[in-house]
């Protein structure tokens, strides 16, 4: 049976027919001065990945920490030329690619999707690397991981869509160009259609000691975002869930549509 958990921020760990993909493996409790806020992710994660994907090189989703605790064999997915920072990471099988440009690994396949968002390692230092989504296409199912983007026209070309992990905020007060909020989120969602919706990047990093002064930016995301999705894609499901929790993900006998197991 097919399964989703968030584990926090970006990362999930999404099962398609048998196969596990991890995505922007963040599995430390802080970066810099932000801590982890949800449930400590399961030891066991890095090594329950039999591919990982990795949208863009800043450092809450290419962790290179994170990434060492991933088996160096693990096929690990990038954008076009940032193999050498995954290989600072230990990975040993890189695969680049670009926007338009797909491989196929286990089974499944991977196509990379223009993101909205900036490609730097740090803020305006080094070279500028295209930040990517992701579609992964398994036994006749089609995710669509979007990484960090700002709406994009390339959205509502997508093509049909099972499952969408759309970011919907990121571990301050605000979000800038190059996010989603809730409601850049679910005007996101009228554009693809998809037929469930996990809101991600929400609820999981934030500034030591932040939450006792400002603690709505950990929960209310994803509420707004979902009200928002009701009005503007009635017509998709969102299941909105904790760090660390999970959900089931079935296919209707003859359908191509995604039930709740």
């Amino acid at each position: 049976m097919d399964r989703l958990t968030y584990i926090g921020h970006s990362t999930v760990l999404l099962r398609l027919d048998g196969l596990s993909i991890l995505t922007d493996p963040m599995l430390r409790g802080w970066l810099g001065p932000l801590h982890r806020q949800g449930p400590k992710p399961d030891s066991r994660t890095a090594s329950m990945a039999d591919l990982v994907v990795i949208s863009h090189l800043h450092r809450d989703h290419l962790d290179l920490p994170s990434l060492q605790r991933v088996p160096s064999s693990t096929p690990v997915v990038v954008p076009r030329d940032a193999a050498r920072w995954a290989a600072k990471g230990g990975a040993e099988n890189i695969h680049e690619i670009g926007a338009g440009e797909s491989v196929s690994l286990g089974g499944v396949e991977i196509i990379g999707v223009r993101a909205v968002h900036d490609g730097y390692r740090d803020r305006h230092r080094g070279a500028q690397i295209q930040a990517l989504g992701y579609l992964l296409r398994r036994g006749g199912r089609t995710a669509y991981f979007a990484g960090d983007t700002d709406l994009s026209p390339e959205m509502s070309e997508l093509g049909p869509i099972d499952l969408a992990l759309l970011p919907i905020w990121g571990w301050g007060l605000s979000v800038g160009q190059g996010h989603l909020d809730p409601d850049r989120a679910a005007r996101a969602l009228q554009m693809i259609q998809p037929r469930v919706a996990v809101p991600i990047h929400w609820g999981t990093f934030y500034p030591a000691g932040l939450r006792l002064l400002r603690p709505d930016p950990l929960t209310e995301p994803p509420r707004v975002f979902a009200r928002l999705a009701a009005q503007l894609a009635p017509g998709v499901e969102v299941r909105v869930l904790e760090p660390g929790s999970e959900t089931t993900l079935g296919w209707e006998p003859g359908s191509s549509s995604l039930r709740s197991a």
